[in-house]
C-alpha cells in the first residue's frame, strides 16, 4: 500500500515539478558561426533587393535559350535554401503541394509571390543557424558554406542579367545620404566600451581625435561612427548603423548594428 500511495503522489508532483522548470535557454551563435550568419545576411538581403527590383515584366528574360529564366533563379533559390538549411539538422520546412510542382511551372508564378517565398526561404535559414549555437562540426561547416557559396554565385548571375537589361545591382547602388551633427566629446566619451555581440565577438567604441571609432574583435579596421542623432550613428566606408541603447537610469548599457537588413543588439561588457 506505501508502494502504491508513493506512487500516486509521485504521479501527481512530478510533472507539476516539471512544468515550474525553465526550457533550456538555447545557445547563441559563437564568433564563427556569426561570420556565416554575416555573409548569409549580405548575400540573402541582396538577392532580395535584385528581385525586388526587376520590373515583373522581365521576369522571363535569360540571355540566352540555355540559360535561366529571372524566375526560374527565383524559384531554384527558394528550394535549394530549404533543402540545405534542413540539413543544419535543427529545422523541417513543411511542405505543401505547391513545393511539388515543376521547377518550369513555379518559374511562372507572379513576381510578389516569387519574392515572397524567397524572403521566407531566407528567414527559414536565419533561424536554423541561429538555433545552431556553436559552430564544430566539419559536416555542417560543409554544408553552409554549400549555402553560402550557392547565394553568393546565384547573386553573381542575377547581377550579370540585370547590367544586360540595364539595371544596376543593389551592390553597386550608392549608399543612402545621410546627414551628420555636432556632438561634443563629452557626449561621445559615454559611448566608450567594448561591447559583445556574440560570444567570442566584440565590437570595441573608442573615441579619437573628438570622433567615435568602431572596431570588430575579428581584427578589421577601425571605422569612424558619424552621429546622425544622440543615439543614432552611421558610417561612410561601409552601409552600417548602430544605435545606442540606454537603461533607465540613462548610462549606456548596450547597442544595436544595423546592417544587411538585420539589426544585431550587442550588450556593454566594459
Amino acid at each position: 500500500m506505501c508502494s502504491r500511495r508513493a506512487l500516486i503522489v509521485l504521479t501527481l508532483v512530478l510533472p507539476s515539478v516539471l512544468a515550474g522548470q525553465s526550457p533550456p535557454t538555447p545557445e547563441l551563435p559563437n564568433a564563427v558561426m556569426l561570420q556565416f550568419i554575416r555573409f548569409a545576411d549580405i548575400f540573402g538581403s541582396r538577392l532580395v533587393a535584385a528581385f525586388d527590383s526587376i520590373p515583373a515584366a522581365r521576369y522571363d528574360y535569360r540571355p540566352t535559350p540555355s540559360q535561366q529564366t529571372i524566375g526560374y533563379i527565383a524559384q531554384h533559390l527558394e528550394d535549394a535554401n530549404y533543402s540545405l538549411c534542413e540539413r543544419l539538422g535543427v529545422l523541417k520546412h513543411p511542405r505543401t503541394p505547391k513545393d511539388s510542382l515543376s521547377d518550369s511551372v513555379k518559374a511562372q508564378w507572379p513576381k510578389d509571390t516569387l519574392v515572397q517565398r524567397l524572403e521566407a526561404s531566407l528567414r527559414f535559414c536565419d533561424t536554423a543557424m541561429e538555433r545552431m549555437g556553436k559552430l564544430e562540426s566539419p559536416a555542417l561547416a560543409s554544408t553552409l558554406l554549400a549555402f553560402e557559396t550557392d547565394l553568393a554565385e546565384h547573386y553573381s548571375q542575377v547581377s550579370s542579367y540585370m547590367r544586360l537589361l540595364g539595371m544596376v545591382p543593389p551592390s553597386a547602388l550608392p549608399q543612402r545620404a545621410r546627414v551628420a551633427i555636432e556632438l561634443p566629446a563629452s557626449a561621445l566619451s559615454l559611448y566608450v566600451g567594448v561591447y559583445e555581440l556574440a560570444p567570442g565577438l566584440e565590437l570595441a567604441v573608442t573615441l579619437q581625435n573628438g570622433a567615435l571609432h568602431i572596431r570588430s574583435s575579428t581584427g578589421s579596421a577601425a571605422v569612424q561612427l558619424w552621429p546622425e542623432s544622440n543615439n543614432d550613428f552611421f558610417a561612410k566606408d561601409v552601409d552600417a548603423q548602430v544605435t545606442f541603447v540606454r537603461d533607465a537610469s540613462g548610462a549606456v548599457s548596450g547597442l544595436v548594428l544595423h546592417q544587411y537588413g538585420r539589426d544585431r543588439p550587442a550588450k556593454k561588457r566594459r
